[in-house]
């Protein structure tokens, strides 16, 4: 778990490593399973332990389970170089907070 910027919700959020995720979208598909059968439940009870486990892992209290799937690290790209800020993606070349281009050649190498 990492603390960085997220772009959809525009502040910086406990974001999670491989294993993490790995862990994440198993208590998801869970919760997915958990609806099925309870149509008429809340969904913070279908996704439960989703949410409790982001929270005990982070400290953040999240309440959207779908927010949570999107608080990936390896779904974003490095830090700018300008600003700190995460490249949107790991092939985008121009961080939308300043302006920074990025030579994703030099990078890749």
């Amino acid at each position: 778990m990492k603390i960085k910027y997220c772009w959809r919700c525009r502040m910086d959020v406990p974001m999670l490593d491989k294993e993490e995720a790995e862990i994440a979208s198993k208590l998801l598909s869970e919760g997915f399973q958990e609806a099925k059968k309870q149509m008429k439940a809340p969904i913070s009870e279908n996704f439960k332990k989703l949410l409790n486990y982001y929270k005990d892992l982070t400290g953040f209290e999240e309440t959207n389970p779908n927010a949570i799937m999107h608080h990936i690290i390896d779904m974003y790209g490095p830090d700018c170089e300008n600003c700190g800020k995460p490249y949107r993606t790991k092939t985008a070349t121009i961080c939308p907070k300043c302006g920074n281009k990025r030579n994703l050649k030099e990078n890749l190498s």
